[in-house]
């Protein structure tokens, strides 16, 4: 990744309902400005009053999806994080409500990744969600099946044609 520093100071929102995929997220973000909220309530005022360079949203237990309107609303792209509500249609009803990616707890040490790539695209004016799916693909086929995306072949494809980032895309993010 070319900007390692882009976390930097930047304001992060982090909402989850478990304290310590909090504490662990505000350790692997140490450079960042960051807040937390354990409740949907909390985590509305925050978003509502409040400008923020990411959103790191649960799915279940704080109302992820209705956070993710506010969040998409006031143009404040977030990151889906989640282990309860891991399925393919969760991920696409992300992906239609303008997450920037959806990713496995499971994998939150490597969220730094995740939030770089969004930073990036976004200081780069791309607005399509990343690499994130490209990282995670194998993982996804393992968890959900092999042929997971043929219940939503048409989304799939117009994802493929419409949100994948383009090679002269990627090249500027790197």
């Amino acid at each position: 990744m070319a900007r390692d520093d882009i976390l930097k100071g930047k304001k992060i929102l982090a909402v989850d309902d478990e304290p310590d995929i909090l504490e662990t997220l505000e350790d692997l973000l140490r450079d960042c400005d960051f807040e937390t909220a354990s409740t949907f309530e909390s985590a509305k005022e925050l978003l509502e009053s409040n400008v923020y360079d990411v959103a790191i949203l649960d799915i279940m237990g704080v109302r992820g999806f209705d956070l993710l309107k506010i969040a998409t609303k006031k143009k404040i792209p977030a990151l889906m994080l989640t282990a309860h509500g891991l399925n393919p249609d969760n991920l696409v009803g992300s992906i239609k409500l303008g997450a920037k990616s959806y990713i496995p707890k499971d994998r939150i040490a490597e969220i730094d990744i995740y939030l770089k790539e969004i930073l990036l695209a976004r200081e780069k004016g791309i607005a399509r969600p990343g690499n994130w799916l490209a990282r995670l693909g194998s993982y996804y086929d393992d968890r959900f099946g092999s042929g997971w995306k043929n219940k939503d072949k048409k989304f799939w494809e117009e994802f493929d044609e419409t949100y994948k980032v383009s090679k002269d895309e990627l090249q500027r993010l790197m």
